[in-house]
């Protein structure tokens, strides 16, 4: 029995034990098997090995950032120490379709900042419109207003952690180029103006990305599905290239300067909630390199000794530039040196040329480091020079002048047009070398006049008095204007026996005057502490026309001493000496261009620019019709800031239009010219002239300001119903004396019933934003205004005027002409019949 039962239990051991290795064995197997299979993938959007995103098939460009292309793809290695570094993201076209006109433009910029998350990093938008120092309790509810939107997110691809001490981290970047990111795209107003639906983002791609030692460059096209586009309107579409720098700030700001309107600056501003004042104030400071003394020079500088800054600005001349213009271009920048040396330093601006490929296969002008004058081989007949400062203090970082092929045809036809009369070096349509290379020069130290910080100073060449450009000895010493930022262009005031006169303007005295205001270091002092003493330099010079900086206009001109273009302190006198010059350039415009084999393309070219600058000097003299001068001044200088046009002059204004202009200029109609260059089209360009200088004259702005004069000087004023009796007067003139009315005279006399019409029914006239003071316009409001009423009389007094002309005119063409105006003018006050 004991043998049974122990049997019995053996054998359930055994089974157990056999149980245990089969599920052992079992077991083994089954791990076994799952050791063998293959990891599961990482999900979508996690974060991966570094060389499973960069691989060793990588496109590697090292810079600011290391910007790799994998493929199509395209990633930055972000250096974990520039999280939270900011950065000037500065967007411009770079080319353009056919009709939206030239690139080059900055269309957006803005401070930005990389922000890193554990998944994410961000790209942040930094505004610097709202400011308190972080020292005042203010500062956080100035934050807290100012939250940062995120332009970009970015999930994290990968993380670099070969540099310990300086760990990075990769996000792939092809959707902020290649998607619709507002920012960085096509402006709202392109977006509007050619009816823009959406992106295309299959013909949109990222060209290239570069990185540099501070900036990275991204260049994309973008497409966009367009009703109205400017051009190939068959595609429906418009497509540009963009190109994205995006520049690392300063990680110590510059001290700033601050702004005052009395000196003409490149300014920019923000509301500071942190200054000692019951309101909230913007503060302004200027657009300036950084120039600095070096520590070993400062006992020097002290001293009054010229010094070199410790970093000079220094622009390089694109390798693509033409080498017989190279040597002009870089006088023209080096020019600015004497006006650095009123500041206190030697050597401050300097033009070098770039390295060879060969001496640095890295060198580019897109490399931040580098300021170039860039020639570009286009036949838009301009030139431009942009700057890209720091938005926290004003400090330009860089600036690539724009040099654009065909500005050498606009200097021959202004230098042609306003001293050929006098100057035989100018007669032609292609001049020596020396002759566009003195005009190269001038043009360049104009535009390194913009990148220097300094914007157009029209109201310059006003401080000369007129005769005095007919002088060599005052135009050798001053030139044509006292600043080189004017549109002082040529000196057509001198004529004929005016023996060695200067032609043109040079860096001058109010130049040397803004340079020493803006560069000249003021030590141990913060920047509030330095406006006194930039004051006290203001004043020494207060009362000096030469000192003077006018804000250049547009729109409604209401300050004549402030225009483009024109030279002296008479527009009459200096215009009237114009003309003379003119007079003697038509008879001889054949002759003077005359080449066997030659259409006559170029004779009507600078026939048209005769009738161009003729055109200009009307405009220098009708604005001062209803004008105001400004003269910026504080509260411890005495007199006005604005003051009305005198009574005389404007009156003086009036008879030169009409004597010049409304009186047909027959000096203009040279038929030998005429059957030459057109089959059509010299009764309209008089017309042309003439309709657009009495819009000017009787303008809503012009004509509220006459009435403000009144009201303000009552009988010393030119008042509103002066100018508007003088001008029927003037131009009506045939139905007093009865003669016959010709062509030219009856376009005109049609034109001034127009403007009368349009006076009983403009709308008003809104003030217009002031875009920094370029910007002038006068609020009018047409209907309960006087401007009106006056306009009715007028057409009253004409209709009797031309019913007693009727009588006395004989010729048919005058009487048909003289019936029609009164059915016109019936129409305007009795519209409805």
């Amino acid at each position: 029995m004991m043998k049974k039962i122990l049997l019995k239990v053996l054998l359930v051991v055994f089974t157990l034990a056999s149980f245990q290795t089969t599920e052992a064995q079992l077991f083994k197997k089954k791990n076994k098997k799952t050791e063998q299979q293959t990891p599961e993938k990482p999900k979508k959007g996690d974060i991966k090995p570094y060389d499973k995103v960069i691989t060793k098939d990588a496109e590697t460009d090292e810079g600011l950032f290391h910007v790799h292309k994998v493929e199509d793809k395209h990633f930055y290695e972000i250096p974990d120490s520039l999280f939270n570094r900011e950065m000037l993201m500065v967007s411009r076209i770079s080319k353009t379709a056919t009709g939206i006109g030239f690139g080059g433009g900055k269309i957006n910029t803005q401070v930005l900042r990389w922000e890193k998350k554990p998944k994410k990093v961000l790209l942040r938008v930094v505004s610097y419109g709202n400011f308190a120092a972080d020292s005042l309790p203010i500062h956080e509810a100035v934050v807290n207003s100012n939250f940062e939107p995120v332009l970009y997110a970015f999930d994290i691809k990968a993380f670099n952690k070969k540099d310990s001490l300086n760990p990075a981290t990769v996000i792939e970047v092809d959707p902020l180029f290649t998607k619709d990111v507002n920012a960085l795209g096509m402006p709202d107003f392109y977006r509007t103006r050619y009816k823009v639906s959406r992106l295309d983002g299959e013909r949109s791609y990222i060209e290239s990305i570069k990185s540099y030692p501070l900036n990275v460059e991204a260049r994309h096209v973008k497409t966009y599905n367009a009703k109205s586009a400017p051009s190939n309107q068959s595609l429906g579409s418009i497509s540009i290239e963009i190109n994205n720098s995006m520049i690392l700030l300063p990680a110590e700001p510059m001290k700033r300067r601050y702004f005052d309107k009395r000196v003409g600056w490149f300014a920019r501003g923000q509301v500071d909630y942190g200054l000692d004042a019951q309101e909230s104030k913007r503060v302004t400071y200027l657009d300036r390199w950084r120039l600095e003394v070096k520590d070993e020079d400062m006992a020097k500088f002290k001293a009054g000794e010229l010094v070199e800054p410790k970093k000079q600005i220094v622009y390089y001349i694109d390798r693509a530039t033409p080498k017989v213009w190279v040597p002009f271009i870089k006088q023209g920048i080096e020019d600015w040196q004497v006006a650095f040396e009123a500041a206190g330093f030697k050597n401050a601006i300097i033009a070098k040329d770039p390295p060879t490929v060969e001496e640095d296969p890295e060198w580019s002008p897109e490399d931040v480091r580098y300021s170039v004058v860039r020639y570009l081989a286009s036949p838009i007949p301009n030139a431009n020079g942009p700057h890209v400062s720091d938005p926290r203090s004003g400090e330009i970082l860089e600036s690539d002048i724009n040099w654009y092929h065909n500005v050498m045809t606009l200097l021959r036809n202004w230098f042609f047009v306003q001293t050929a009369a006098i100057n035989p070096e100018a007669r032609g349509v292609a001049f020596k070398d020396e002759i566009m290379g003195r005009l190269i020069r001038f043009v360049s130290a104009h535009e390194v006049g913009h990148t220097l910080g300094l914007p157009h100073n029209m109201g310059s060449s006003v401080a000369y008095p007129v005769d005095s450009l007919r002088s060599a000895t005052f135009t050798k010493k001053y030139g044509t204007a006292p600043s080189i930022m004017d549109y002082a262009r040529f000196n057509y005031v001198a004529q004929p026996g005016d023996e060695g006169v200067a032609l043109m303007p040079n860096i001058g005295i109010y130049d040397k005057h803004a340079i020493n205001w803006g560069y000249r270091p003021i030590l141990d002092k913060s920047a509030k502490e330095e406006k006194p003493v930039l004051d006290s330099w203001i004043l020494k010079h207060a009362d000096d026309p030469m000192y003077r900086f006018g804000h250049q206009q547009i729109g409604d001109i209401h300050d004549p001493s402030s225009q483009t273009e024109d030279l002296g302190d008479d527009a009459v006198k200096a215009s009237l000496y114009g003309i003379a010059n003119l007079k003697r350039i038509v008879p001889n415009l054949k002759e003077w261009i005359a080449e066997d084999g030659k259409n006559y393309d170029d004779l009507a070219t600078l026939y048209g620019q005769v009738v161009g600058q003729f055109n200009r000097y009307m405009g220098h003299v009708a604005n001062n019709i209803g004008g105001v001068y400004e003269y910026n001044k504080t509260f411890d200088q005495e007199g006005a800031v604005y003051t009305h046009v005198d009574k005389a002059h404007q009156k003086k204004c009036m008879n030169f239009i009409q004597e010049q202009l409304f009186q047909t200029p027959e000096w203009m109609l040279d038929q030998e010219i005429f059957n030459k260059i057109q089959y059509s089209g010299s009764v309209e360009r008089v017309r042309a002239v003439q309709t657009r200088t009495l819009n000017t004259m009787l303008s809503l702005g012009k004509l509220a300001r006459a009435i403000e004069n009144e009201t303000i000087n009552g009988n010393d004023a030119y008042k509103l119903t002066d100018i508007m009796g003088d001008l029927r007067k003037g131009i009506w003139s045939e139905t007093r004396s009865g003669k016959s009315i010709d062509t030219y005279r009856r376009n005109l006399q049609k034109a001034h019933i127009d403007r009368l019409g349009y006076l009983m029914t403009a709308e008003n006239q809104r003030k217009q934003p002031n875009f920094g003071g370029y910007q002038k316009s006068t609020a009018v409001n047409t209907s309960q205004s006087d401007i009106r009423s006056v306009a009715r009389a007028e057409l009253n007094n004409l209709k009797r005027d031309i019913r007693n002309g009727l009588s006395r005119t004989s010729n048919s063409m005058s009487r048909y002409h003289l019936q029609d105006a009164l059915e016109r003018i019936d129409a305007i006050l009795n519209p409805n019949g």
